[in-house]
């Protein structure tokens, strides 16, 4: 099994998981060795489930003003989270990959490694809840056969992904790639950054 495939069957296992109770104040159960990749992996894949859900639900057109701005607040921290976890992730492969030659005629890709792998993890969800959408029969025929449509191409995007990521890592493991890695500096969460915590912070 390559390492994506890995990715995938883990995100699969922790979109299955989520939606046992399908809440997003459900405790995470993840069976993985704490603190090894795979472990990461699941606890990505649950962040991102929730916020999803969250998504939805701060959608909601009769939604209180007060209970928006506590979900909005609940997904900008998922979102930074995501982000960590993401950046943890790059940490691994950097320190996998450390010790490579990178060959002269290297090239950077556009993306790193775990922001490929987020968005594989991502489409999972965007399967799944399409699959979802197919299976529904209260709707008319005219949907399920639009999101089977979807569905086929989410799949199609799911092989091509899958086999973008394991080329990826093969590139940087025979230096035909080499990573660099830029932290998301996200400005809006930091108090020092973000001109509105910090004039507040100055009283003005």
């Amino acid at each position: 099994m390559s390492f994506a495939e890995l990715c995938y069957r883990i995100f699969e296992e922790s979109t299955l998981c989520y939606h046992v109770e399908d809440c997003v104040d459900a405790e995470m159960v993840n069976s993985y060795e704490y603190k090894s990749i795979e472990y990461y992996l699941f606890l990505k894949n649950w962040v991102d489930a929730v916020q999803w859900h969250l998504e939805d639900v701060i959608r909601d057109p009769d939604i209180e003003p007060e209970k928006a701005l506590e979900v909005k607040r609940r997904i900008d921290r998922l979102n930074q989270r995501r982000t960590d976890l993401v950046e943890l992730l790059d940490g691994y492969f950097w320190d996998k990959y450390k010790n490579v030659k990178i060959l002269s005629c290297a090239t950077v890709n556009t993306e790193s490694p775990a922001w490929a792998i987020d968005r594989l993890s991502i489409l999972c969800l965007k399967i799944y809840h399409m699959e979802q959408e197919v299976q529904r029969r209260e709707v008319a025929q005219v949907h399920v056969k639009e999101c089977d449509d979807k569905l086929s191409v989410l799949l199609e995007q799911r092989r091509d992904l899958i086999l973008a990521i394991n080329q990826l890592l093969e590139d940087i493991e025979t230096g035909r790639k080499y990573m660099k890695v830029y932290k998301q500096m996200k400005m809006y969460n930091d108090p020092e950054l973000n001109p509105v915590l910090y004039r507040k912070g100055q009283g003005l």
